[in-house]
């Protein structure tokens, strides 16, 4: 049974707020913006009032940690997140702290605050919480994999733009925010521009977002939900007309789809590279097989290590990334830039202060090479960016000394 025509509460008449009625359960939609003081008030006062018996918000259990727990980079293990390959999911993640302490700084409240509130007051008056949103890291490979290499590239700039660029917002852009999204906003127009980048970050959370509510608040009787004024109407549509289970809604859109387990694109271009080497040995003698040889060795060995030293790295991980680069058709799941980057997280291991630092850092270009946490990502980044160059170069080379 579905009822969307409840009366609301005097406290929230000045408040954006949907209520909807499901299965036995009100949904007190409450559309707060990340970055106001009136939004955190209002989230108190909802809470304070007693009427609800449970209380859900716009985060992830990694989000949460982030707003409630300052310290919670400084306990990060960077070497197990390089082993496991998030390296680039956590540049992307500085990219929106930095985004976010601009904010900050710029309007006085945290983004994010009113979240916090919530399930500070929820806490205090032990008030069951939900964390309903979808991890971001998932969000985030979700987004890369609708887009094409161009959007991948326009996504990593929209993540470069919210980590070095300094402007501050006009009034114009903080009402806009206050009616958006956090991970929409920190893209600026690329995500209004991109139907796949807006489906994974705004519309499926809706959906996401709605079932998390479906599945988690089948005891409770009243809901107070705290999300972002973006998320308000697609979420109330998708909380009264999903005619899906709750499992199966979460089921698809927690799916990522496996990496080609064979690139053959990259595989075609190394045996045909390779394969010129072969035939000019056999073709052309000792003489030209070597010269081909070399200029592989020269350009993917340079490219690596060209790229560790842009990034200030340690010279033994740049002598490593040149030695590994060269074998990559014999190693594809081991890149040169992780093995330059395990090299400078040990030799330069970060500090404690590191740590602390690292919002601060981020926001500047010398301070990601002052900070050893960034430092240790830009011997990942470019590293395996200059091997990548190199890989190009060197086929190009070859193939064009034997046409």
């Amino acid at each position: 049974m579905i009822d969307a025509s409840p009366v609301s509460p005097a406290f929230l008449l000045d408040q954006p707020h949907t209520l909807v009625e499901r299965d036995g359960v009100r949904y007190t939609l409450l559309g707060t913006a990340h970055v106001s003081q009136a939004s955190v008030d209002a989230v108190r006062a909802a809470i304070d009032s007693g009427r609800y018996d449970s209380v859900a918000v716009e985060l992830d259990e990694g989000r949460l940690r982030a707003i409630s727990d300052p310290e919670a980079l400084a306990k990060l293990d960077l070497v197990k997140v390089l082993r496991e390959g998030k390296a680039a999911l956590f540049a992307a993640n500085l990219g929106l702290a930095a985004y976010q302490r601009r904010l900050a700084e710029q309007l006085g409240v945290a983004p994010g605050a009113e979240l916090k509130a919530a399930v500070d007051e929820a806490n205090a008056r032990e008030l069951p919480v939900h964390l309903i949103d979808r991890d971001v890291g998932l969000t985030f490979r979700r987004a890369a994999q609708q887009l094409g290499w161009w959007g991948r590239a326009q996504l990593i700039a929209g993540l470069a733009t919210s980590l070095f660029v300094d402007e501050k917002l006009g009034k114009d852009e903080i009402e806009k925010l206050k009616q958006g999204d956090m991970l929409e906003s920190s893209f600026g127009e690329f995500a209004k521009q991109s139907p796949a980048l807006y489906d994974a970050i705004i519309s499926e959370r809706d959906r996401y977002m709605a079932a998390r509510l479906r599945q988690s608040t089948v005891r409770a009787r009243e809901v107070l939900a705290v999300v972002g004024a973006g998320h308000l109407k697609g979420l109330a549509e998708a909380l009264r007309l999903e005619p899906a289970a709750p499992e199966a809604v979460l089921s698809e859109l927690e799916q990522v789809r496996k990496k080609r387990r064979i690139p053959w694109i990259t595989l075609a271009l190394t045996v045909l590279i390779l394969g010129g080497i072969a035939w000019g040995f056999w073709r052309g003698g000792l003489e030209v097989g070597t010269d081909l040889l070399l200029q592989w060795v020269l350009f993917m060995a340079g490219g690596a290590a060209l790229g560790c030293f842009l990034a200030l790295g340690h010279p033994l991980g740049a002598l490593a990334a040149a030695v590994v680069a060269p074998l990559k058709p014999f190693r594809p799941g081991i890149p040169p830039g992780l093995i330059s980057a395990l090299i400078e997280a040990r030799l330069r291991k970060p500090l404690y202060a590191d740590f602390l630092d690292l919002r601060d850092d981020v926001q500047t270009f010398r301070g990601w090479y002052r900070n050893r946490v960034s430092r240790v990502l830009l011997n990942f980044i470019l590293t395996n960016l200059g091997s990548s160059i190199g890989f190009w170069m060197a086929g190009a080379r070859i193939i064009g000394k034997l046409t």
